[in-house]
C-alpha cells in the first residue's frame, strides 16, 4: 500500500507537468512582436456647441485610468457652459509597423477626421504621423512615422486559421499600453451589418476601446487580423471581437501606398440571401448563391445576360455559397477583368462572362445633402419623418423616385434607420413607387390595420425589401 502511495505522489507531478507544458505559453511572441505594436493617440480640434445639461462626469484626476475611458465615453463638457473657442477631442487606438523606416497599419477608424497623430513606440519614444491612405469600407488605415530601424511584426495566412485556434491580441485597451489578451478562434468569414466587403475573423480575445487597430497573433507569432469591432451592449468587452484578415489589409494598403485610394469592381446587382425556401422554390439542392432582385440597366451584369431571379452561383471559378460572398469576391476583383460568372436558371446552371466595372466612391442619401428638404415634420402611420429628394440627391443616387427617412420616431416591425430611401410601397401585389411624401402617406394610409406590406429600401449602395407586420397606429 505504502509502495503505491510512493508511486502515486512521483507520478502525480509528472502528470501535473505534462497537463502545464500542453497549455500555450505567450511570453517569447510577446517578447518578440510586442515592440512592433504601438499606442496611436489623435486629436481634433472641434467648434463646441451648446449642450443639454447632462449628469456630471466623476471627479477623477488625469492621471487615473479610468479617466480616459469616462472621458471618451461621456459627452464633451458634460453639465458645464460651452466654450467658445471650441475644445480638443482626443481618442486612442493602436497600430502596428509593417516596415522600418515607419509605415504603420491601423484602422480608419482610429485616424478619422484627426488634425494630429502621435504615435508611441515601447521604448517611449513618440513621433507624429502622417496618414497616407484610409479606406472606411474596409476600415483600413495607413500612417507613416519618419524613423528608421523600427522592429517589424511578420504576416501570416488567415486562410490557414482553424476555429478553435490559439490567437493573441496586443493593443493599448483604455490606454494601457502593450496589453496582452488571448482566446481561440470562434469563427471564419463572419458578415457584419453594412460591413459585407470583409469576411471577419470573430475571436473570444478580450477587446477593448483602444484595442482597434491593433494585431492579431497567431501561436507563430504572425499578424492574421486587424482587430476592428466588439460586439457589446454596454461599450466594453463581452465575449465577441472581429478582426480584419490581414491579406486583405494589405491588399488595402498596398493600394493606398500606391494609388492613395483603393480602387474595387462592381457587377451591378442587388442581391439577397437565399434560403432554404427560396433554394426549393427555384430547384436547388441546397440553400447556396446570391439571389438577384435587380440588375442595373446598362450595367455588366445587364450587357452579360444576368436576369432578375438568376441565383448567382461562381464567381471567376469561385463559389459563392452565401450572397455575403459575392460582394467579396467581385469587390476584390480588378475593374477591366473579363471573368465567368455562373448562375442558376430555370432549373439548370448557365455559365455567363462578365467585364467587371468600378465600385464608384461611396454615395448616401443624407440630411446634409445639397438640397434635400423637409417636407413633413410629423411622423406618419409608421413613425417616420420624411423628406423629399432634391434632384441633385436623385442624379446622384441614380434613382427616378424616393423619399428620404429623416427620423424614426417609432421604430416599426421592420429594419429602417434614418438616411435610408423608400423607393416604393408594395400591397397586394401592387408596387407604388415613392414619388413624393404625400403620395407615399397616401398609400401608406390606404393600408388595413393589421396588414402586411413591403417597403423597397435604398441603404448606401444597397438595396434591400423589408416587410412590415402591422402598423404602429391603432
Amino acid at each position: 500500500m505504502r509502495k503505491m502511495l510512493l508511486l502515486l505522489c512521483l507520478l502525480l507531478p509528472l502528470g501535473l507537468s505534462a497537463q502545464a507544458r500542453d497549455l500555450p505559453d505567450f511570453t517569447e511572441l510577446v517578447e518578440k512582436q510586442g515592440p512592433a505594436v504601438v499606442n496611436i493617440s489623435t486629436s481634433q480640434n472641434v467648434r463646441e456647441q451648446a449642450h443639454p445639461r447632462t449628469p456630471q462626469m466623476p471627479e477623477l484626476d488625469e492621471n487615473d485610468p479610468f479617466y480616459e475611458f469616462f472621458r471618451r465615453f461621456a459627452p464633451p463638457n458634460q453639465g458645464q457652459a460651452p466654450n467658445p473657442h471650441g475644445f480638443s477631442n482626443r481618442s486612442l487606438g493602436s497600430g502596428f509597423i509593417l516596415s522600418a523606416d515607419g509605415y504603420i497599419l491601423t484602422n480608419a477608424h482610429v485616424v478619422d477626421g484627426a488634425d494630429e497623430i502621435t504615435v508611441r513606440l515601447t521604448d517611449k519614444r513618440e513621433f507624429k504621423a502622417k496618414v497616407i491612405g484610409a479606406d472606411k469600407r474596409t476600415d483600413v488605415a495607413l500612417i507613416k512615422i519618419e524613423a528608421t530601424g523600427l522592429p517589424m511584426v511578420k504576416m501570416g495566412d488567415p486562410n490557414k486559421l482553424k476555429v478553435g485556434e490559439w490567437v493573441l491580441a496586443i493593443g493599448s485597451p483604455f490606454g494601457f499600453d502593450n496589453t496582452v489578451t488571448a482566446g481561440i478562434v470562434s469563427g471564419k468569414g463572419r458578415s457584419l451589418p453594412q460591413e459585407n466587403l470583409v469576411p471577419f475573423i470573430q475571436t473570444d480575445a478580450a477587446v477593448n476601446p483602444g484595442n482597434s487597430g491593433g494585431p492579431l497573433f497567431n501561436m507563430r507569432g504572425e499578424v492574421v487580423g486587424i482587430n476592428s469591432q466588439i460586439y457589446s451592449r454596454t461599450g466594453g468587452y463581452m465575449g465577441l471581437s472581429f478582426a480584419i484578415p490581414i491579406d486583405l489589409a494589405l491588399d488595402v494598403q498596398n493600394q493606398l501606398r500606391t494609388t492613395g485610394r483603393v480602387s474595387r469592381g462592381r457587377i451591378g446587382v442587388v442581391i439577397q440571401e437565399v434560403t432554404k425556401e427560396l433554394a426549393e422554390s427555384f430547384g436547388l439542392a441546397k440553400p447556396q448563391g446570391a439571389l438577384v432582385n435587380a440588375v442595373e440597366k446598362g450595367g455588366p451584369a445587364d450587357k452579360a445576360g444576368v436576369e432578375v431571379s438568376d441565383i448567382i452561383i461562381k464567381f471567376d471559378g469561385k463559389a459563392v455559397n452565401s450572397s455575403g460572398d459575392l460582394p467579396r469576391v467581385v469587390g476584390a476583383t480588378r475593374p477591366g477583368s473579363k471573368v465567368s460568372l455562373q448562375v442558376w436558371r430555370k432549373g439548370a446552371a448557365k455559365d455567363l462572362s462578365v467585364t467587371v466595372a468600378e465600385i464608384p466612391a461611396e454615395k448616401t442619401a443624407s440630411r446634409e445633402s445639397k438640397g434635400s428638404k423637409p417636407t413633413e415634420t410629423a411622423a406618419n402611420r409608421l413613425g417616420l419623418v420624411l423628406s423629399e429628394l432634391s434632384d441633385e440627391q436623385r442624379k446622384e443616387l441614380k434613382i427616378p423616385v424616393g423619399v428620404m427617412v429623416e427620423e424614426v420616431r417609432a421604430q416599426p416591425r421592420g429594419d429602417i434607420r434614418k438616411g435610408d430611401v423608400i423607393l416604393a410601397l408594395i400591397h397586394k401585389g401592387s408596387n407604388t413607387e415613392a414619388k413624393s411624401v404625400a403620395q407615399f402617406n397616401k398609400a401608406l394610409g390606404a393600408i388595413g390595420k393589421g396588414e402586411t406590406f413591403t417597403l423597397h429600401l435604398r441603404r448606401g449602395e444597397n438595396q434591400s425589401f423589408v416587410t412590415i407586420k402591422g402598423l404602429n397606429d391603432k
